[in-house]
């Protein structure tokens, strides 16, 4: 079991709001919800979209938020100026390994592309046993269960242990999401022994 001593979770999610006004306001939940269980939130420092929503649930509850934010990004004015810290750092690489290195756990609530990238990597970070933390999806509006669909081929296809997808925690309540993360057990880390190449095509 992973141990949460200081949690501190870390979101990703989008920096637009996204067409429905539900987004927002789970995003605002989350934020809350994660301050009120005495967590922290590290998240990518931004003031716009779901990451200024989640950001503001958390302060509005009274919460300690760190955001992490590149230079350039911060000089295009969107970082969040009522933060308990802002870290900024020269490039999105580094804010991804800030981020990663400040983190208890994982969670992706709806997002783009960046969303999807930072979050597959946390996994598969996890995956090659470069840590032990536990990797959460909410899964507002069930947004998420197209790409759950594409892990299950992934499995069913043998590009893809099952214990992997199954370390995966998709949740629609941030309640049952947290409390999953403290009974998180981590998978076996990849083994080329356990885990060999798909047969070739006959």
């Amino acid at each position: 079991m992973v141990s949460l001593e200081n949690p501190t979770i870390c979101v990703f999610c989008a920096s637009a709001s996204g067409n429905q006004p539900g987004f927002a306001q789970a995003a605002r939940e989350v934020g809350a919800q994660i301050a009120r269980s005495g967590r922290r939130l590290v998240y990518g420092g931004g003031k716009v979209g779901l990451m200024g929503a989640v950001a503001d649930g958390a302060l509005a509850a009274g919460g300690e938020v760190i955001g992490v934010m590149p230079r350039a990004l911060v000089e295009r004015e969107i970082a969040h100026q009522g933060l308990t810290r802002l870290h900024i750092v020269d490039s999105m690489h580094a804010r991804k390994v800030l981020l990663s290195e400040s983190a208890s756990a994982f969670l992706a609530l709806p997002g783009g592309a960046g969303t999807l990238e930072e979050i597959i990597e946390q996994w598969t970070w996890a995956q090659l046993g470069l840590h032990a933390k536990p990797v959460g999806f909410l899964n507002i509006d069930r947004f998420y269960d197209p790409l759950f669909t594409m892990i299950d081929r992934m499995v069913e296809n043998g590009f893809l242990a099952a214990r992997y997808r199954a370390a995966l925690i998709l949740e629609e309540r941030i309640d049952t999401l947290l409390s999953r993360f403290e009974s998180y057990i981590p998978p076996q880390r990849k083994s080329y022994d356990l885990d060999p190449p798909a047969a070739p095509l006959s």
